[in-house]
């Protein structure tokens, strides 16, 4: 018995020591509900007999409150929200004098077992039948369609099932060479004469299959089958140049596309909105991108910043954010995948150390649901689920190139990211533009248009560009750097690419790739050196697009180890490589082709200082092929016709390779005897490696297994993916 009084009193000695950081118990210093008042105590987690006290009704007292409280003490300090729905008219900010001083921290909770949600979204009511013709209204929908009366501008719309898709036009294809960045040729037999143009938006993948404009309509020319938009896409709005047979150009927002229940559309001139209703619940329509932003003191033209430290935000539930547009004076990251320091994410650092976004919810919004920005370091973004947004899932976004280098050491960890870029489909679930240091790590990815995780920074080619251009131009830094010429090296721009030294380990990634082109499960492009992608499990990366690889170094990318990572199930290609970047102890399983089909592709040379080692390559058809290399140019030059040089595996370190194809074992020997003639592959196998059970998806090797004598590591999937909290 005194033994067992002992271990109890340890308990609550324990506990009582960690109440700030364990909101398992129903003690805060402060509390909110939606019962509460701002003109009460707060101290208390409901009201109480008399009515006289109780909780705060908003966010914002609470910080208030902390602030003083904060004035007079040093220990942590807990606010738990109780559940119920909070609906925001304004961002809430969080500054300085937030801040926890020292260890402490400052944590905004969820109230244990509740759900409490912050939503920007405001009740459309007064809905009608609508009873009179409406020019351009399909025949199908007469009889179907809901008006309202609204004052506001919106660009999404939300009821219980989440984000209404907005009246979309039959996709078109745009023509060649008669079309800018501004101005749209409709080709014959697809302009309407559409009855609220001045509401429409242009939604266009622009030339390249890796990018989706929204444009809003500035003019247009009905005769002439035109339009001018009132923002520049990213390129000339011409034909897809590797899809020409793709739909590229939808036209939302008009009258003549509500078709579908679910669709709605905007009419501001007469002040209404329609919407052929999907189900009986609550429509929504948002008032805020930004829910909270956590802002510190940012000097962008000094070396020192000040930032908040030790804030923390659990077990909260975000939704009905509205969606990110462009303006003129946006700066857009690698292909404008997003967009540079800019409020488009429902929870946004910018100057922050030591925060902490964790067990939180993002869903049905226009836009992204977490940003870091500028100065972010030793941060921890864990365990959050993050699904069907508009833009993308996390984003790590340091100062442009230059020598300020103040955006590193977070931590991505154990998150569920999946249905991001349903507006933007270039959002990624994960990017990391000029940021260093930062540990990515048991995140599960699925089911998203395009690629599911990007580090970045810029390409070489863009520091000696002049002009003032969207794509990364107006993001240097060109007051810290020497004035580039053309001919630049790589070696003179490393110095001013921060993303560097990252690890992108134990990754789970699925069903990318879904509808735009020339993408990946994993991309790195125009980064520093010392970034590691290892021990990832990339799977089922199947789609019709061309040019996708699982995991793909691009043009210029170096010092970059691929490692122990594996790939199954992917279209196209399994791994990218150019320069002196690693490829070892990699498994990489059926590579589906049509298009190309290639288990490793070698882009860019020369490879000296590469290495292709320990890896299994294991086909099931006879489309495949292991490896691939850059040809040469005409008349065999060492260029290829865009004047890079050529990438052979036999410039690199190529050694202890199984190339095994199970329906041809013979392919594999043909390339282990070619490549031994170059004097590489002279201990490489065409050999079956054993898995155990491949045909149902279990790649570990069993114990007489021949990749095991060539030292092969086995690869461990139980550690890959989300982790129990």
């Amino acid at each position: 018995m005194k033994t067992k009084l002992i271990i109890f009193l340890s308990l609550i000695i324990g506990c009582t020591s960690c109440k700030a950081q364990n909101t398992t118990e129903y003690h805060a210093n402060f509390y909110v509900s939606i019962n509460g008042s701002d003109t009460w105590s707060g101290t208390l987690d409901s009201p109480n007999a008399e009515g006289t006290d109780g909780p705060f009704a908003t966010l914002v007292q609470a910080r208030n409150a902390v602030r003083e409280l904060n004035k007079s003490q040093s220990k942590d300090i807990v606010v738990l929200i109780r559940e119920g729905f909070y609906q925001l008219d304004k961002t809430v900010i969080f500054g300085l004098e937030d801040s926890g001083k020292g260890l402490q921290t400052i944590t905004y909770a969820a109230y244990p077992n509740e759900k409490p949600v912050f939503s920007s979204g405001k009740q459309i009511n007064g809905w009608k039948k609508v009873t009179v013709d409406i020019p351009g209204l399909p025949n199908n929908a007469k009889g179907n369609i809901m008006e309202a009366d609204v004052s506001d501008k919106f660009l999404t719309l939300y009821d219980a099932e989440g984000m209404l898709p907005r009246a979309q036009s039959e996709g078109f294809i745009t023509e060649e060479k008669t079309n800018g960045r501004n101005r749209l040729h409709f080709p014959d037999n697809t302009f309407h004469d559409y009855t609220n143009m001045e509401d429409a938006e242009i939604k266009v993948r622009p030339h390249h299959a890796w990018i989706t404009n929204m444009l809003p309509v500035k003019s247009f020319n009905t005769k002439k089958q035109t339009v001018n938009t009132t923002i520049d896409a990213t390129y000339a709005m011409n034909v897809l140049h590797f899809l020409k047979d793709t739909e590229n150009a939808w036209v939302e927002n008009v009258i003549e596309a509500l078709d579908e229940p679910g669709e709605w559309v905007l009419n501001t001139k007469e002040g209404k909105v329609y919407l052929w209703p999907r189900n009986e619940s609550t429509v929504y329509a948002p008032k805020l991108i930004e829910f909270i932003r956590v802002e510190g003191e940012i000097n962008e033209k000094k070396a020192k910043d000040i930032p908040v430290r030790n804030l923390h935000f659990k077990g909260l539930t975000f939704k009905h954010g509205e969606r990110y547009t462009l303006t003129p004076d946006d700066a857009g990251l690698q292909h404008d995948w997003d967009m540079f320091d800019k409020s488009n994410a429902l929870i946004r650092f910018r100057g922050t150390e030591n925060c902490v976004i964790e067990q939180n919810h993002f869903l049905h919004s226009g836009s992204g649901a977490i940003r870091v920005d500028l100065h972010g370091m030793n941060n921890t973004i864990s365990n959050n689920h993050i699904e069907h947004l508009g833009g993308g899932g996390i984003l790590l976004a340091g100062y442009g190139p230059g020598t300020k280098d103040v955006n590193k050491k977070n931590t991505v960890y154990n998150n569920n990211i999946h249905h991001v870029g349903e507006i933007y489909w270039h959002s990624p679930g994960i990017f990391v533009w000029q940021s260093g240091e930062n540990r990515i790590a048991n995140n599960l990815i699925h089911h998203l248009d395009y690629t599911a995780i990007i580090l970045s920074g810029c390409m070489t080619d863009f520091f000696a560009k002049k002009g003032n251009g969207r794509e990364l131009v107006r993001t240097l830094r060109r007051y810290e750097m020497p004035e580039f010429e053309k001919g630049l090296s790589l070696d003179e721009v490393l110095p001013y690419l921060h993303t560097k030294d990252n690890v992108v380990e134990l990754n789970e990634i699925h069903h990318g790739m879904q509808r735009l082109g020339d993408g990946n499960a994993i991309y790195i492009r125009g980064a520093g050196k010392g970034n590691i992608i290892r021990r990832n499990y990339i799977h089922d990366m199947v789609a019709d697009m061309i040019m996708q690889a699982a995991i793909r170094t691009d043009g210029g990318q170096t010092g970059t180890l691929i490692s122990e990572n594996l790939i199954y199930n992917a279209t196209s290609q399994g791994i990218l490589t150019k320069l002196d970047n690693k490829v070892e102890n990699n498994v990489v399983v059926n590579i589906i082709a049509p298009p190309r089909g290639y288990y490793l592709s070698v882009r860019e040379g020369p490879l000296t200082g590469a290495s292709i080692k320990r890896n299994i390559f294991y086909a099931l058809s006879n489309e495949a092929r292991f490896i691939d290399e850059l040809p040469p140019g005409k008349a065999g030059s060492s260029e290829d016709r865009r004047g890079r040089a050529l990438a052979r595996a036999m410039d690199a370190d190529t050694d202890y390779n199984i190339y095994f194809n199970k329906v041809n074992s013979e392919m594999g020997k043909a390339l282990i005897e070619k490549n031994q003639k170059n004097g590489i592959d002279l201990n490489s196998s065409a050999e079956d490696p054993l898995f155990v059970d491949p045909e149902n998806g279990d790649f570990r090797l069993k114990p007489d297994s021949p990749a095991l004598e060539m030292g092969i590591v086995p690869l461990d999937l139980s550690k890959v993916g989300l982790r129990k909290s």
